[in-house]
């Protein structure tokens, strides 16, 4: 090892200037050994913190892959191989805790001890050595000043002998203090050396044992396990570049579609309509209302389960019920100037929800989709063939048919007058000998009128008198005075779907095939708004009542009407043909279709009946048997017109007193019948 420089020791006693300046070199290093010192420990004591810190890492390691297995992941199938694996790697990481836990304890002993010790015992005593010989030094210079400043002439040997012994005593302080200066001095020089090898020295040692410790550990029983985690994490990587592969393949496809994916309602003339949709989903704007005059459109998630209309804003877990869609009706609405705004109405006809679609192809599904889920038709063992049938009168306007009647298995719960009778308390239609073609029935070309507007003189006629009308539906007694005397009152919520002219009442195939060329016409034409009306049968008149106005729309003689027919699939679908005279001498001939919340029998019940009570109106005995004849409840009224399905609201009353004396005694209430029918035919008479 090379030579050291050093402080002569016998220039400390002369304290020359030479002397003080080597002394001035030797403090600088001295000074900058004790900067450097203190930064080295700062390092160590990081690398020690480190190791600490490594300790606790490791420690909160191993718990957390232990916490792995329950963490309530909602995707985790297929975990377990994953938890087994990280189960033996937190048994690893304990192991290697307990390595770096003694790797620390190493360290602290043989880093960043002797650092400590080096800096607090030879430094310390240099800094201390240096303060000693300064304040010798300055003891020596003041004893020095005394002693230049005895006078020439008076001498005082005592004052000058305490002088001279002040600076020998000062001169021997200062020579003691500068040699055990000197002495750390050169000491030092020989220290810091072995103050910087012997921390690393002992790092060095501290790693290698973790090291060979670690080898030892895991090298033999690590290396199968490793093997197969690695065989594992290659085979997973294999199938993410597999998947990666499709998921690429899938995007490109997707998107490679046309434009006319992401621009709504661009392929309004080419759309392909599925009128056949027993299920709907897809993003609506919802209607809502703010204030008495405000609005608000809300953009939600609609989907139908079942026969619910179901509605799930973004972010929630679940949908939540709208609207129950049985038996409800489905229009399209004008809606504050916005296009592709429908309506669902409960049955009962009050206004339900109004949505907006955003293009024309969902406005027509989602009204297709409804009205074939208001049918029930998903209820059905097939329903989607259902659909198909029920909407196969699209279709059958494009290829026409001999009639409607052919596309059915059985003829419809139809009623001819002459030929109608009654078994098990049903309407049963009598087969027709033969089915005429089309042009017999109907004449081609006929025009379609989709709407009943009310002629402005029978408005007039109807508001003509001291009392308006309430425009809240709540009428008076006397609104209809002919019901006032009729034994039959029924009422049907119905929705008009269009009329046009026959050429011939005498088969029901007239009805069947006006119901196809209707509902053909509505479907080619994307009409969809239907008129709801209260349709009123009596014994004297079939009249159709505005349910907001209780204006009559349209009435009719109930002797005019010649034909009525009900669709045997769609219960719902009904209709009736009316002869009218004309000036001119002759009849014409008009269909009416309509499509009720009830079923169409019921309606076709009730005007038999009606029919049957004119017919024997002039005969209080058969009138009486027949009142008979009908089933009543307990409540006095017809159990056939009674509420069989939640949604009908028909409900079919004798109009008169002998009802309510109704005890169980079929022999009083005949003779109340009786009595009562008699007064009313004679007040007739």
């Amino acid at each position: 090892m090379p030579a050291v420089d050093k402080l002569l020791l016998e220039e400390a006693l002369q304290d020359s200037p030479q002397a003080r300046s080597l002394l001035s070199v030797f403090e600088e290093d001295a000074g900058t050994l004790t900067d450097y010192t203190n930064q080295l420990l700062q390092a160590m004591q990081r690398v020690y913190g480190a190791q600490n810190e490594m300790c606790l890492a490791t420690q909160q390691l191993s718990r957390q892959l232990l916490a792995y297995e329950k963490q309530n992941f909602a995707l985790g199938k297929g975990d377990e191989e994953v938890i087994s694996t990280l189960h033996y790697f937190s048994k690893v990481v304990d192991e290697l805790n307990g390595l770096h836990t003694e790797l620390a304890k190493q360290l602290a002993d043989t880093m960043v001890l002797p650092v400590i010790q080096f800096r607090e015992k030879d430094l310390t005593e240099v800094s201390t050595l240096k303060d000693l010989f300064g304040l010798a030094s300055n003891e020596h210079d003041l004893s020095m000043a005394k002693y230049s400043r005895l006078p020439k002439k008076k001498e005082n040997e005592k004052v000058k002998t305490e002088i001279v012994k002040e600076v020998a005593a000062a001169r021997r302080k200062q020579h003691l203090s500068s040699l055990q200066y000197y002495c750390a001095l050169n000491a030092l020089q020989y220290r810091k050396r072995a103050a910087m090898m012997e921390p690393l020295i002992g790092f060095a040692h501290g790693q290698i044992n973790f090291f060979k410790r670690g080898a030892e550990m895991f090298s033999k029983s690590m290396d199968g396990f490793l093997s197969s985690v690695k065989d594992m994490v290659q085979s997973i990587q294999v199938e993410l570049e597999a998947e990666a592969d499709k998921m690429r393949v899938s995007q490109q496809e997707l998107l490679s579609v046309s434009e006319s994916v992401y621009t709504p309602d661009i392929d309004v003339a080419t759309a392909q309509i599925n009128r056949n949709l027993i299920q709907k989903t897809g993003y609506l704007n919802l209607r809502n209302k703010t204030g008495l005059v405000t609005t608000t459109w809300e953009r939600l998630y609609f989907f139908t389960q079942g026969g619910n209309l179901m509605c799930q804003p973004r972010g929630a877990v679940a949908g939540g019920l709208i609207q129950d869609l049985d038996n409800c009706s489905v229009m399209a609405v004008d809606c504050e100037d916005r296009r592709y705004c429908f309506q669902i109405s409960t049955p009962s006809g009050k206004p339900g929800i109004i949505l907006q679609a955003e293009s024309r192809k969902e406005y027509e599904e989602w009204i297709c989709a409804v009205n074939n889920i208001s049918r029930q038709i998903y209820l059905t063992d097939n329903p989607e063939a259902v659909a198909i049938k029920l909407n196969q009168t699209a279709l059958q306007a494009v290829t026409p048919i001999t009639s409607f009647g052919k596309k059915q298995e059985s003829s419809c719960s139809s009623q001819n007058i002459k030929n109608s009778d009654i078994e098990d308390d049903k309407i049963v239609p009598k087969a027709t000998a033969s089915i005429p073609e089309t042009e017999e029935l109907i004449a081609p070309g006929t025009p379609i009128q989709f709407d009943i507007v009310l002629p402005a003189t029978e408005f007039l006629d109807q508001n003509r008198g001291g009392r308006r009308t309430n425009p809240f539906g709540e009428t008076e007694d006397g609104s209809f005075p002919e019901a006032e005397d009729s034994l039959l009152q029924q009422m049907f919520i119905v929705r008009f779907l269009g009329s046009m002219a026959v050429k011939t009442d005498s088969t029901a195939e007239v009805i069947y095939e006006a119901m196809r060329q209707v509902l053909a016409a509505r479907a080619i034409h994307n009409i969809f708004r239907m008129t709801e009306s209260h349709l009123m049968v009596t014994s004297q008149t079939l009249r159709l009542i505005d349910p907001q106005t209780q204006v009559s729309r349209a009435c009719f003689e109930l002797t005019s009407v010649t034909q009525f027919a009900a669709h045997q699939e769609n219960k719902r679908l009904v209709g009736f043909v009316i002869r009218v005279p004309e000036s001119t001498g002759e009849e014409s001939l008009s269909t009416y279709i309509f499509e009720s919340n009830s079923e169409g029998e019921k309606i076709c019940y009730a005007i038999n009946l009606g029919k049957e009570i004119i017919e024997v109106q002039k005969d209080p005995e058969a009138l009486a048997r027949l009142m008979l004849s009908v089933p009543l409840t307990n409540d006095g009224k017809h159990s056939d017109l009674n509420l069989e399905h939640r949604q009908s609201r028909a409900e079919c009353t004798l109009g008169c007193p002998g009802t309510e004396t109704w005890e169980g005694d079929n022999k009083k209430w005949v003779r109340a019948c009786l009595h009562s029918t008699n007064a009313i035919l004679g007040a007739l008479w």
